[in-house]
């Protein structure tokens, strides 16, 4: 169906008054994810190396930042079984894990992608509905996603995880959509409550 002239009018004065009040449209549950990824790119001219994203298929926002970018789709480029002939400075895979039916051997591939000297980028939520694309299988604490990157491949003392979480946002989650981060939600941490993993990991060279 056609959006109507006063609808698609009124649709955009929304957007344009959000802008003004400098309303953020990111998941609250990702921002410090997002921040933290963004930060890391930009660190050592990371974001002009050639990466590789292992994408659930919807996710582009790195290639915004990345100029020498590519991606595989997941399902269809299964990381638990397909690696790609070449390795990258940098391979991200941003909310793949939990629907990989076989983690360590992801794991194992995406170490096998990474070239020495170069990172594995990985995040995954641990406080969050089931949301099948096409399946889920796992969560995982700031521990947990450490140990299966060891699995993979990667040495533990070139790992680093971290976590993000609080109870007002996981209580914002519960039975309802991905809510946008908007105006002045909160983004304390507790330690207990992280509702998003991540982790950069290092191929040593």
């Amino acid at each position: 169906m056609t959006e109507s002239l006063p609808g698609a009018l009124k649709r955009r004065s929304k957007q344009v008054a959000k802008r003004l009040i400098g309303y953020d449209s990111r998941n609250w549950l990702r921002i410090r994810q997002i921040e933290a990824f963004t930060a890391f790119l930009e660190a050592d001219g990371r974001k002009s190396s050639d990466v590789i994203e292992i994408s659930p298929g919807w996710n582009r926002h790195w290639k915004t930042i990345c100029s020498n970018y590519t991606s595989v789709d997941f399902p269809d480029f299964d990381i638990c079984k397909d690696r790609t002939d070449r390795q990258y400075s940098v391979v991200i895979a941003d909310q793949v894990l939990e629907h990989v039916q076989r983690p360590f051997a992801a794991a194992q591939n995406i170490h096998a992608m990474t070239r020495p000297g170069g990172w594995a980028m990985v995040a995954t939520p641990f406080l969050f509905r089931v949301h099948a694309r096409p399946h889920d299988y796992n969560r995982w604490t700031a521990a947990g996603l450490k140990q299966v990157l060891v699995e993979g491949g990667f040495p533990q003392a070139n790992i680093e995880v971290f976590s993000w979480g609080n109870k007002a946002c996981a209580k914002a989650h519960i039975g309802g959509p991905v809510r946008a981060y908007g105006l002045w939600r909160d983004l304390s941490n507790d330690e207990e409550y992280p509702l998003m993993v991540w982790a950069f990991a290092r191929k040593p060279e």
